[in-house]
């Protein structure tokens, strides 16, 4: 979807009434990509839900010192749970899980065949059934999910993609699965841009001009070279004051998360001077817009 201004029905919203949903692949992607943002509409009464494909059954344990944890590697899958769980509540936000099984990170070639059943190989217009019915339930003003390059090549994330966009056709539409809800648009539609080029650009060159080691050295041009897309920055919510809920919630991802890693490298004083915000992009709106934006509910209120 383009950003355009299409004409259609008014959107008369209360702060009180606000609402959105952000979409994520995986436990720890909504702590990792907006989390801050979140933190920040969740405490100002926003009505915030995450909804997350998969329980992340097949992603490794990136935790060194629970690598050998006998408990985790009993039930992966149940540690998450519980790991998400904590993070949303660190966030103040409702979380659901669409009921997908993680599809994995092919090792080295990316053709590799998924495991059959997995999110990856689902249908979008089928995958796309339990999120259309969230989106009829909680009616939000406002959708975040990811660009059509996932942000990264993990499958899941471009499966996410396409299966968002699926939902949001279907949820406006009353002539499909009426039997969710009746029919609802999106009033705007963000991709997520948390991994942005730019802002490793100048985390990198901030940590240098000081002296200091930047976890972003070589990421930043094997980014450039794998990135599928250009990204098109229009939205900046500013969330500096956030920072340390987001870096809690993330934590809270235990085994999924190095709390000594690159994440959490960069002094959050150079974050907070260099960029005190998180990135979006506008993929759709129904309501007039005056770009760039500082709020992702710009026009609504």
């Amino acid at each position: 979807m383009d950003v355009s201004w299409q004409m259609g029905q008014s959107v008369r919203v209360t702060d009180s009434g606000l609402a959105m949903i952000a979409v994520h692949a995986h436990p720890d992607d909504e702590s990792s990509k907006g989390g801050a943002t979140m933190a920040k509409y969740a405490a100002e009464g926003v009505r915030v839900v995450v909804a997350t494909f998969t329980g992340g059954e097949r992603g490794d344990v990136l935790n060194p010192k629970l690598k050998d944890d006998p408990a985790l590697l009993r039930d992966l899958p149940g540690r998450r749970r519980q790991e998400m769980a904590d993070a949303a509540r660190i966030l103040g936000v409702e979380q659901q899980f669409l009921g997908f099984v993680d599809s994995g990170l092919p090792e080295g070639d990316l053709a590799e065949p998924l495991p059959l059943g997995s999110f990856a190989t689902v249908d979008p217009a089928l995958a796309a059934v339990p999120l259309v019915a969230l989106i009829r339930k909680i009616r939000p003003q406002v959708l975040t999910t990811y660009d059509p390059s996932g942000g990264y090549p993990h499958p899941d994330h471009v499966h996410t993609h396409k299966v968002s966009m699926a939902a949001l056709e279907i949820a406006a539409d009353p002539a499909v699965h009426p039997e969710l809800g009746p029919a609802h648009q999106v009033p705007k539609i963000y991709y997520d841009q948390g991994i942005s080029v730019d802002r490793a650009v100048a985390l990198d060159r901030a940590l240098k001009a000081r002296g200091l080691e930047s976890p972003y050295d070589q990421w930043v041009d094997r980014r450039r070279e794998d990135q599928i897309r250009e990204q098109r920055i229009t939205t900046q919510v500013p969330v500096a004051e956030f920072f340390p809920v987001r870096d809690a919630a993330l934590r809270a991802h235990a085994s999924q998360v190095d709390p000594d890693g690159w994440f959490f490298a960069v002094p959050r004083g150079i974050e907070r001077e260099v960029w005190p915000h998180e990135d979006f992009e506008l993929a759709f709106t129904s309501v007039p817009v005056d770009l760039p934006e500082n709020d992702l509910f710009a026009g609504l209120r």
